[in-house]
């Protein structure tokens, strides 16, 4: 009766959060504020970061010029970057904090990102035929 009784109450603590949950936190995102994040605030987030701000400015020197080439890159470079926040995880405290609220799903960040590189792929693309009436 002992037995079955410290086995519930081993099971019923792990449910809780412990310090080393709070660790994965301070670890993830040191300035978390206590507050889920949900799709919306890890896209801020992951737009906001310094390799996000990076990767937007390339992407508007590829829409304004119109160049291929750079939109090439930035597409590239994009690609690169959702791969780092989705697969590479040396630390593996990512899905606990996901579980723990301090990062959010990137799904959204993902979509957008898709769209941003469509977008530039769309428009960066190469002109053809022409309206001087030389076509047959």
């Amino acid at each position: 009766m002992i037995r079955l009784q410290q086995i519930a109450t081993s099971l019923l603590l792990a449910l809780f959060p412990t310090a080393t949950w709070a660790e994965v936190c301070d670890k993830a995102r040191p300035g978390w504020d206590g507050q889920a994040v949900g799709m919306v605030g890890e896209a801020v987030s992951l737009f906001l970061s310094p390799a996000g701000i990076a990767l937007l400015l390339i992407s508007l020197i590829a829409l304004r010029f119109r160049h291929q080439w750079i939109g090439l890159a930035a597409v590239i470079l994009w690609t690169v970057f959702i791969t780092v926040v989705t697969m590479a995880d040396p630390t593996g405290v990512r899905p606990q904090a996901m579980v723990e609220g301090c990062i959010g799903p990137p799904t959204l960040f993902i979509v957008a990102v898709a769209a941003i590189c469509v977008g530039i792929v769309l428009y960066t693309k190469p002109r053809t035929g022409g309206t001087d009436g030389s076509e047959s």
